[in-house]
């Protein structure tokens, strides 16, 4: 039995505070589900449960918790206060959101820290989570666990001459552990369907956020963007930053599809049973191109149509 309506079901969204899981929290409230959200800044949490309540139907419970999901013990901590603080003994929904990005070149030795941290968030907050709820998601009578991967696990660059390794790799082990999950829990709890979200360009945080997890590494952001051929000499380094912020800033606010209309579609893909939902035309056009000639997709010609076409930007939520 698939999950078919929202009304009534627990859900859990991790990285609950911004963007589409802030979305998907409200979203969740407004159409009768019980949510428990979690994030590292409970600040934004606080605010995106406080919007969730404006909007959430009558008797809905919404609990926030802090949690950080690359810590296997606090999310196994997550799990048993999601079911205490909503008096359950199981949930219906798992939506697997949180992520960073970072950590663009595998080769380029000091990367390696914001490589691995970027890594641990976006496969192994996954992973961590997929352990900490299964039971709980088995133990419903219909149940859903919806993965974000991203255009970047099926199409690993964000253009060319911009290496994005960490989070690419990430994304596809994603895609690929959702697809394999597919088949396990048709196997052995087909009560419990998997889905694999793979968004475009989505007008989110997530670079803002990103840097602020990292920090702004000015003499890196010097070295690889030499290696691109963009000279900053003449720059001093507050306005490398300025740039930086203004490029990030820009990723959210002139992106094609909003943080709402991609917790739409993906709400919906559930519950329709849709495995593979991918959000803004975007991925859907890149998806295909990518179908279509695998073997250049990485070619400069492939990027070029790519670019004449208004998509090169899509890169991530």
């Amino acid at each position: 039995m698939a999950v078919t309506e929202l009304a009534g079901r627990i859900a859990v969204v991790t990285g609950g505070g911004t963007g589409m899981g802030r979305e998907l929290v409200c979203q969740l409230a407004a159409a009768g589900a019980h949510v428990a959200a979690c994030d590292l800044n409970t600040e934004t949490l606080a605010q995106a449960a406080e919007g969730a309540g404006s909007q959430a139907a009558s008797g809905v419970r919404i609990t926030t918790h802090r949690c950080d999901v690359t810590d296997a013990d606090a999310v196994a901590a997550f799990a048993a206060e999601v079911a205490v603080a909503h008096e359950t003994d199981h949930i219906n929904l798992l939506f697997n959101n949180a992520g960073i990005g970072g950590g663009g070149s595998f080769v380029i030795d000091d990367q390696r820290e914001a490589w691995d941290k970027t890594f641990d968030v976006c496969w192994h907050g996954v992973l961590n989570c997929a352990r900490a709820f299964m039971d709980l998601l088995v133990r419903s009578d219909a149940g859903a666990m919806v993965n974000t991967s991203s255009i970047n696990g099926f199409w690993a660059t964000v253009g060319p001459g911009f290496p994005h390794t960490s989070y690419c790799a990430a994304k596809f082990a994603v895609k690929g552990f959702t697809e394999a999950l597919k088949v396990d829990l048709a196997v052995h709890a087909p009560h419990v369907s998997a889905h694999v979200v793979m968004p475009g360009h989505i007008g989110t945080s997530i670079a803002l956020n990103s840097t602020e997890a990292h920090g702004m590494d000015v003499p890196l952001l010097r070295k690889t963007m030499a290696a691109r051929g963009v000279p900053l000499d003449a720059l001093s380094d507050d306005q490398i930053e300025a740039l930086v912020v203004d490029r990030n800033t820009r990723f959210r606010d002139d992106a094609p599809t909003t943080a709402a209309q991609a917790a739409q579609i993906i709400l919906s893909g559930v519950l329709v049973g849709q495995w593979r939902i991918l959000v803004g035309d975007d991925a859907h056009v890149i998806d295909q191109r990518v179908r279509a000639d695998a073997e250049s997709a990485y070619e400069p010609e492939f990027f070029e149509a790519l670019r004449d076409a208004g998509h090169l930007e899509a890169f991530g939520r």
